[in-house]
């Protein structure tokens, strides 16, 4: 199938430098009247293999549908031919594709095709989730304690906890966007790990600043403490779930970070 694109392109190439020269001007598909419109792909979120799919079969029906309407149209024989064997080219393009449906599939190639969507999901979600919730809930105690512990006010440590949380986010998602372009390492999208990575940062950081809306400074402090508990749980929870850490050591690997950063943070308030 290769071939016969790579022999189509030739003769599109000798039928332009017969009837118009040796010069071959930038044409891009959107420069084309009536050529197909090509939507963006989503930058939000990871496509799925059904998804995939979906998207090829209909690029390809379109595609046909535009060399056989710009075949009828021409009145160069030459040029229809060719035209009309570019979309039997694109017919057999969707045949191929129909056999790339999953009923049609051996259970081995499903089987690595879950795989590997798994895999790009861990890499492109989870990680930079992973790693910006982890940061968001242990960067962020230790100014927030200290502050807390420091003035005893809590507007002043919400203001604290909220100022921390979304420079984390910031930074966080710079820094995961601006790593690499997920070319090499197959890490997806910059953009996208950026905003999830920034995103969790920021929950993770907010979720424990919350709690100093409430006037009472002990009441607040309780809490917060127990808020940071539950984070800390969920992200070795999360760890387990998708890193396949063993829970109990996830969370004590966790919990000793985290407790570390909390006593840290009152120790420099208290002083």
């Amino acid at each position: 199938m290769r071939a016969e694109e790579d022999s189509h392109r030739h003769r599109l190439v000798e039928l332009f430098r017969k009837k118009f020269g040796e010069e071959i001007p930038l044409i891009r598909p959107q420069d084309v009247k009536g050529f197909v419109h090509r939507e963006a792909l989503p930058v939000w979120r990871p496509m799925g293999v059904e998804e995939v799919r979906r998207r090829v079969a209909l690029l390809e029906l379109e595609t046909e549908r535009f060399y056989s309407q710009a075949a009828r149209q021409t009145s160069d024989a030459e040029m229809r031919q060719l035209l009309g064997d570019l979309a039997e080219e694109e017919r057999k393009h969707e045949q191929v594709s129909a056999l790339m449906d999953p009923a049609h599939q051996e259970a081995s190639e499903r089987e690595e095709e879950a795989r590997i969507s798994r895999q790009l999901f861990l890499l492109q979600v989870v990680q930079p989730g992973l790693a910006g919730l982890m940061d968001g809930s242990v960067s962020t105690l230790a100014p927030l304690f200290a502050a807390a512990f420091a003035t005893r006010e809590t507007w002043q440590t919400f203001l604290v906890g909220i100022a921390a949380s979304v420079g984390a986010g910031i930074s966080m998602g710079f820094a995961e966007a601006l790593s690499d372009d997920g070319s090499l390492t197959g890490r997806g999208r910059p953009l996208l790990r950026g905003i999830i990575c920034g995103f969790m940062t920021f929950l993770g950081g907010v979720g424990h600043a919350l709690p100093y809306l409430i006037p009472h400074f002990l009441t607040a402090t309780i809490v917060a403490s127990i808020v940071v508990a539950v984070e800390l749980v969920a992200i070795a929870w999360i760890r387990n779930r998708y890193m396949d850490t063993p829970f109990l050591s996830a969370t004590m690997q966790v919990v000793v970070g985290g407790v570390m950063v909390f006593l840290a943070g009152i120790l420099i308030g208290s002083s």
